[in-house]
């Protein structure tokens, strides 16, 4: 029989372990923002009453309009984008990385008056989601440490399923349950083995999300996969085909005939519509129309030339929702199936839970190589010999 040493087990087990220490502390810190941002939507618009406008039988100002208003409250800001919603208040959105800023301006959609000015980026959520994608570190630094903390994790998984598994019948039983009567040390293994299979089968979703965005060559090869052999397009942004020497005479501003022009070919719209601010005299104009506001996915993107209107048709998965393959509409789902929005609030919660359970994998799992490590070996009893028997 060969020793427990060279068992495919014992090789396993110390990669799960290695890499669990090494990895630990980066796990449980992903698992805890994790937690914080599962319901960040339902608790900004619990805490944040600017955030809602009430819904009323006169027109809405159109976004020029409501960017102009804006524009006073932050002077020497470029807009971004302006956005409507019925019930709640339109937002003008500043964004730039160079130099980096990140503003919201709230705004009653049908009298412009200024609600809030927001500071985006010392918002507290905010602040999270910097240190859950980036450690609050540069990207160029952060993204990879996490990205890579994310794969070891994967690795995690796999190696504590292969763990996991019980040699007979009679040890399957005990890996399903936890024997909450026992020495606080076996309850202790129990939640790690138990609780962490249960988890695994929702965080790996979670996990192969955060790698679509974490590294190039695995959302490239998930998409290979996924589309039956394509390539990824990555995105990039549009521009307009004329110059505005050779652009049409619009009586009024670009982005307003294209925001009328997309409520009157969707009647009765209750979902979300942003109208982006072309960035320079070259920039294409975006609008999107995002019937489901709980997610994302469903998003329709437009995109048109900002001097003839004239609609600008993209390759890339960020275009028209009807156009969207089925691998597109996969790729779009990456974030609602990280943050668990593609089930509903149910979806959500269970997000919240398997992050907490993965947080605290890394404290169960250190405890029990702890509690091993401080375990005295048991003397062997000696064999008397015959020949000292007198």
């Amino acid at each position: 029989m060969q020793p427990e040493k060279r068992k495919l087990k014992y090789w396993v087990g110390q990669i799960h372990l290695w890499l669990g220490l090494a990895s630990g502390l980066l796990v449980l810190f992903l698992g805890i923002t994790g937690c914080i941002l599962a319901f960040e939507r339902e608790i900004q618009n619990f805490t944040q009453p600017y955030r809602f406008a009430e819904v009323r039988q006169q027109p809405l100002l159109p976004p020029s309009r409501l960017k102009n208003i804006a524009d006073k409250a932050l002077p020497n800001k470029h807009a971004h984008s302006v956005s409507y919603e019925p019930g709640k208040a339109a937002q003008v959105v500043y964004f730039s990385l160079e130099p980096a800023y990140y503003y919201s301006v709230f705004l009653n959609p049908y009298t412009g008056q200024v609600l809030k000015v927001k500071d985006v980026d010392a918002d507290f959520f905010r602040i999270i989601i910097m240190g859950h994608y980036y450690l609050w570190l540069p990207p160029h630094i952060g993204q990879p440490i996490v990205a890579t903390g994310t794969l070891i994790f994967v690795v995690l998984l796999i190696t504590g399923l292969v763990l996991w598994w019980p040699k007979n019948k009679a040890a399957r039983k005990q890996r399903f349950s936890i024997k909450w009567n026992a020495r606080w040390r076996r309850v202790n293994y129990d939640l790690h083995h138990v609780l962490g299979f249960y988890m695994t089968w929702v965080i790996i979703f979670i996990a192969f999300t955060g790698l679509v965005w974490g590294f190039q060559w695995f959302a490239k090869s998930a998409y290979w996969v996924a589309s039956g052999g394509k390539n990824l397009v990555v995105f990039e942004e549009s521009f307009s085909d004329t110059t505005q020497m050779q652009g049409a005479n619009l009586n009024q501003p670009a982005m307003d005939i294209l925001w009328q022009r997309a409520r009157a070919a969707n009647p009765g719209f209750a979902g979300s519509l942003d109208v982006h601010v072309p960035e320079n005299a070259k920039a294409a104009i975006e609008v999107a129309l995002n019937p489901d506001t709980e997610t994302y996915w469903q998003t329709d993107y437009r995109y048109y030339d900002q001097y003839t209107l004239k609609e600008i048709e993209v390759k890339h998965q960020y275009g028209a929702f009807a156009k969207a393959s089925a691998a597109d509409k996969l790729f779009r789902m990456n974030y609602d199936i990280h943050v668990g929005a593609i089930a509903g609030i149910p979806g959500k919660i269970i997000a919240f839970f398997a992050s907490l359970l993965a947080a605290s994998m890394p404290v169960t799992g250190f405890l029990i190589w702890w509690g091993r490590r401080k375990k005295q070996p048991r003397p062997v009893p000696q064999k008397i010999s015959s020949m000292a028997i007198t």
